[in-house]
């Protein structure tokens, strides 16, 4: 059997981060965050634009270019990592792409993934207020518009269900304290 592949998805402010670490920490898996991955040449495109380095959700720049480099480079170095054998877990929102049913597929397929690779996505959930609350206190500059536009940017995150094939789903509730404990039943079948 190969590598796994862990896709935790979910809304800024669901706990990506946190979820995500705890399974990387537990399988010794190399740990990719595309905020880690890609701020940096983000934000030079963006300045090099000519528009706001902080600006993603209103910037159609940043949504007609740089959005989709972001997340092929991401899973390029999953790619390199699952070859060498490297269990791999992904960090990202990767909301945009839900909709397409084979796009873990064709992600495996540009980006050269081993044909044993086993996908798990875990879906990050947590309560609308509460993520709200996380992604003021967190301060990022970046999350201004989100702030701002709280109810279209919830509606929208709330809306989008993933389609991808190939993938056992595990939907996790981040919403309670303490829910590191129930992660571990979550995945239990997969780690």
């Amino acid at each position: 059997m190969g590598s796994t592949l862990y896709f935790v998805i979910g809304p800024a402010g669901s706990g990506k981060s946190t979820v995500s670490t705890l399974i990387a920490e537990r399988m010794h898996a190399a740990y990719l965050d595309k905020d880690s991955v890609a701020t940096f040449f983000t934000e030079a495109l963006l300045e090099a634009a000519g528009t706001d380095k902080h600006e993603r959700d209103n910037n159609e720049y940043y949504q007609r270019v740089v959005m989709d480099l972001e997340y092929r480079t991401l899973l390029r170095l999953a790619g390199d990592n699952l070859r060498l054998g490297n269990p791999v877990v992904l960090d990202a929102p990767f909301v945009r792409y839900f909709p397409r049913d084979d796009f873990l597929e064709k992600a495996a397929e540009e980006h050269d993934w081993p044909r044993d690779v086993e996908i798990v996505v875990v879906h990050v959930t947590v309560e609308g207020s509460r993520v709200k609350n996380r992604v003021d206190a967190r301060g990022y500059e970046r999350d201004a518009w989100k702030l701002a536009h709280w109810d279209e940017f919830w509606a929208t995150a709330q809306a989008s269900e993933c389609r991808w094939r190939g993938a056992h789903h595990i939907l996790f509730d981040n919403s309670a304290d303490g829910a590191a404990g129930n992660l571990e039943s979550a995945l239990a079948a997969f780690i």
